[in-house]
């Protein structure tokens, strides 16, 4: 009695197994289905910094990158908004050009910050190639209905003082011709003091980047409430107030920075 008791009870718990499994799969997917809502739900902009050593935090860790520190800020005290570094050291406007239909496809930011020129001009480039290189990058985004902002950059007069003010006009061209908000050069202030330097006298050190941060937060996140929360306000898209300032923002009244377009 006992044996035919156990053979019954077995055959029960195999005909119930695949039902367990398939409840056990079913709450997997409410679950993956109810945090990918709630990711949508707050990070619903997204920035895309498009730069070199300069944003990706050479010689460093990238999470102490200045990039990283204003993705903590955000996820603290703007969890709707995510900031995305696609920088890589050593990279060219060419290289960035290239790389580009990949990045927007894979992370459909809501605006790019264009970091890209200062190799092109340490390296001598041609500087119509850098120019129409910018150009394409920037019509390539718009093309996609994104926004792009893009950095004004400066290299040391190595190369000759012409060189060096055509190559920083390229930036207020291609800004002013396109129509699009142009960001003065975050390290103007710190690659005049050695301290925040590392040594090869060309990229910011650990102590610059909460610094840069404190340059770039506030003027990163004014960019993205006046050119896509704004208007996805105006569309009914989102029902997200423009935030208070931070500690970021009233710390960074004290440099002479400000957003030219």
């Amino acid at each position: 009695m006992i044996k035919i008791f156990l053979t019954k009870l077995s055959s029960i718990k195999l005909a119930y197994q695949p039902l367990t499994r398939t409840l056990l799969l079913a709450a997997m997917a409410v679950v993956m289905s109810l945090s990918f809502s709630i990711r949508a739900a707050h990070a619903n902009v997204s920035l895309m910094v498009l730069g070199d050593s300069l944003s990706a935090g050479y010689g460093l860790s990238q999470a102490d990158s200045w990039v990283s520190e204003i993705a903590r800020d955000w996820q603290a005290n703007h969890p709707h908004l995510e900031i995305i570094n696609a920088s890589i050291s050593g990279e060219t406007t060419a290289g960035g050009l290239n790389r580009l239909p990949d990045l927007l496809e894979r992370h459909q930011p809501s605006m790019v910050f264009i970091e890209l020129g200062g190799n092109d001009g340490l390296r001598g480039f041609n500087l119509t190639t850098m120019e129409n290189n910018l150009r394409e990058m920037v019509a390539l985004i718009e093309s996609r209905n994104i926004k792009v902002a893009l950095s004004e950059v400066e290299i040391p007069p190595n190369l000759g003082r012409r060189y060096t003010e055509m190559f920083k006009q390229v930036f207020h061209d291609v800004a002013e011709d396109m129509d699009i908000p142009l960001v003065p050069f975050f390290m103007r202030e710190i690659a005049i003091d050695e301290s925040l330097m590392q040594n090869d006298g060309i990229h910011p050190n650990l102590a610059a980047q909460p610094i840069i941060a404190t340059i770039m937060e506030p003027q990163l996140r004014q960019l993205l409430e006046k050119e896509v929360l704004a208007e996805q306000a105006s569309s009914g898209q989102t029902q997200f107030k423009q935030a208070k300032p931070t500690y970021l923002q009233t710390e960074f009244r004290q440099h002479k920075t400000g957003i030219s377009q």
